[in-house]
């Protein structure tokens, strides 16, 4: 049974795609880090490349799949209301993949850093200057991928949410599928 859809009902409907977007972005996260942990430079490379695109493509069908949903649930869902819906849930899910993504870099060991920083700073032969200037925007990594990831999921969300919801419709319109609007007059 369909219902009406009003402010309320999208936000809880993004909040729950936000999460399912999450989770799906979470799990590829917590692999890539599970692999990172072998040390084997070719292994983490393939796998973050698959588990990347694993996460791209998920989150096209898991969003294609919520639009149509909303759609099929509610009287009246527009192509704003989709497109607002899927920058709603990009928002919450940004803020929890980001959350998880900095948490992670603030449970780093020390002494994984300071042997990343050693590493780095004898491939590119730094002076000891430019290795505390590095240090210092080592303390400040948990914030700066903070930002950096929500904006990232909010404007990738909110570019797949714009593409999206017109997909939806124009496949609806091609597909021949009804819209059962109530409000809607009867064809004879």
């Amino acid at each position: 049974m369909k219902k009406n859809l009003d402010n309320n009902a999208l936000w809880n409907e993004a909040a729950v795609t936000g999460l399912f977007f999450a989770a799906v972005s979470i799990a590829c996260l917590m692999g890539k880090q599970f692999v990172a942990g072998t040390g084997k430079l070719f292994l983490i490379q393939a796998t973050g490349v698959v588990l990347w695109i694993a996460e791209f493509a998920g989150c096209i069908v898991l969003m294609r799949k919520r639009m149509i949903r909303l759609k099929d649930n509610y009287y009246g869902v527009t192509i704003q209301d989709s497109y607002r819906f899927g920058r709603r849930a990009a928002l919450l899910s940004g803020l929890l993949v980001a959350s998880a993504h900095a948490l992670i870099i603030m449970k780093m060991p020390a002494d994984a850093m300071d042997t990343m920083i050693g590493q780095l700073s004898q491939q590119l032969q730094l002076s000891s200057s430019e290795i505390d200037s590095m240090g210092r925007v080592v303390d400040k990594l948990p914030l700066g991928t903070f930002i950096f990831e929500w904006l990232y999921c909010f404007l990738y969300g909110t570019v797949l949410s714009a593409i999206m919801s017109r997909y939806v419709f124009i496949q609806r319109l091609f597909d021949g599928t009804p819209d059962d609007d109530p409000n809607a007059p009867d064809e004879q």
